[in-house]
């Protein structure tokens, strides 16, 4: 089983889109593996694409969230939390969902625990449960909820001996208890970037994040992730692939083909080199930039029209044609060339997991 979140802490850099995209095409080429997407973002956007897209996604969303008990992220939180520490795990199955049963387009090896925009509102709940008090030297409450993912991660590779599992989580760019979740639960991080400098910025922030300030900060750098996630030795995921997105649009056609700008690439390379262990290792260690760009960096370039259509109706990139298809009452064409072009690009994508 490997576990997979999709995470920059910047927002618009495609991180729903890409989840859509890369489970769909993973489930499609592996119909020997059971695909699950974990969506822990409140906004939800990448179950609704699975579940049928536009407004049909998003009803789909909200039968399941309003459920007796919700067939979402948040109703397997409020069980488990309100059970405690120490009490038996929900089955995993009696929250996921098979997205075929709700989207005919989508293949019937794909899961989804869904997301829940209760989930915001619900945030200081989680936290509270969180930073209660240990009431046994045994009990370690900060650890026990930032593993709840984990181990519904690891409860479905347990339920099910039939099948391999790869699991995609998606994230919210801010680092909030949820975030935190979903961090904690996956082995590896595919990063999304854009080419432009405030994905150089970014990228130090998640370092800081994942990892901590160098030194500490004096007040309050005993109290972040990062020193917590070291006290109760809670496994950091390791960047595994970072992934340029929205290239065109900064940086233009001829230039797309480039994973990564030269600024972002040089910020991530020199982290690299000072602290490798951050990335997943290579059969070959990176010298320099451009043999960490061809290590550890794909380019999905744009998604174009195609991509965009596709994700709005639910409908995998292997199912579009070059025609119109309806979006928000326009009728929008798409070309084959183009919906080529995105296959071509979540292909080259999907050869970095493993």
């Amino acid at each position: 089983m490997r576990s997979y979140a999709l995470w920059n802490n910047k927002g618009g850099v495609g991180k729903s889109t890409i989840t859509f995209h890369l489970a769909s095409r993973f489930a499609e080429k592996n119909k020997n593996i059971n695909v699950a997407v974990i969506d822990l973002c409140p906004q939800a956007n990448s179950s609704m694409m699975l579940l049928g897209g536009g407004t049909k996604g998003e009803q789909a969303v909200l039968d399941l969230c309003t459920a007796a008990t919700p067939k979402t992220v948040v109703g397997y939180l409020s069980v488990v939390i309100a059970g405690g520490a120490g009490a038996q795990l929900p089955k995993p199955s009696n929250f996921m969902v098979k997205v075929h049963d709700h989207n005919s387009e989508m293949p019937d090896n794909l899961f989804l625990l869904s997301g829940d925009g209760n989930l915001e509102p619900m945030a200081p709940a989680i936290s509270a449960a969180a930073a209660a008090p240990a009431l046994t030297p045994s009990s370690q409450p900060w650890k026990w909820v930032h593993e709840i993912f984990l181990k519904f991660i690891e409860n479905i590779g347990a339920s099910s001996s039939e099948k391999d599992w790869m699991v995609f989580i998606d994230t919210n760019p801010s680092f909030s208890i949820y975030t935190e979740l979903a961090v904690s639960a996956a082995e590896r991080l595919i990063t999304p970037v854009n080419a432009d400098d405030s994905s150089r910025v970014a990228a130090n922030a998640m370092f800081i994040l994942l990892h901590g300030q160098i030194p500490p900060h004096p007040i309050y750098g005993s109290w972040t992730y990062a020193a917590q996630a070291q006290k109760y030795k809670l496994r950091v995921p390791e960047i595994h692939v970072i992934v340029g997105n929205r290239l065109t649009q900064y940086e233009g056609a001829a230039t797309a083909f480039e994973a990564l700008s030269d600024a972002t690439a040089d910020t991530l390379f020199a982290a690299y080199q000072t602290h490798p262990s951050y990335f997943t290792p290579r059969t070959s260690k990176a010298k320099d930039v451009k043999s960490f760009r061809t290590n550890y960096s794909v380019p999905l370039r744009d998604f174009n029209t195609a991509g965009v259509v596709s994700a709005h109706l639910g409908k995998p990139l292997s199912k579009m044609h070059q025609q119109y298809y309806p979006v928000h009452g326009v009728n929008v064409k798409v070309n084959a060339d183009k919906v080529k072009d995105c296959s071509d690009a979540v292909d080259s994508l999907i050869k970095f997991i493993n």
